[in-house]
């Protein structure tokens, strides 16, 4: 039971910092000059997510990281009562 919550935490955030990584790293560095052709609020979009994007994106991943692990929680609780 223990190993199943724990796999499921790990790949939650597995995904979740392989995401962050592609935004923050390949879309504010990487990627910048093609997505630079792009314009958001005025500024290039390589820009943006090199100076804000990439902390928006981080900003939300942490509140979607929370409502993966509530319900990851529930479901293992639930699963914990019947065992008991």
């Amino acid at each position: 039971m223990k190993q199943n919550y724990w796999r499921s935490n790990l790949k939650i955030l597995s995904i979740l910092l392989s995401i962050w990584f592609i935004v923050s790293f390949g879309f504010g560095i990487i990627f910048s000059d093609f997505l630079d052709q792009f314009k958001i609020g005025g500024f290039k979009l390589g820009f943006w997510f090199a100076q804000q994007g990439s902390i928006y994106f981080f900003v939300l991943l942490i509140f979607i990281y929370i409502h993966l692990m509530n319900k990851l929680d529930k479901k293992y609780k639930n699963k914990s009562k019947k065992d008991s």
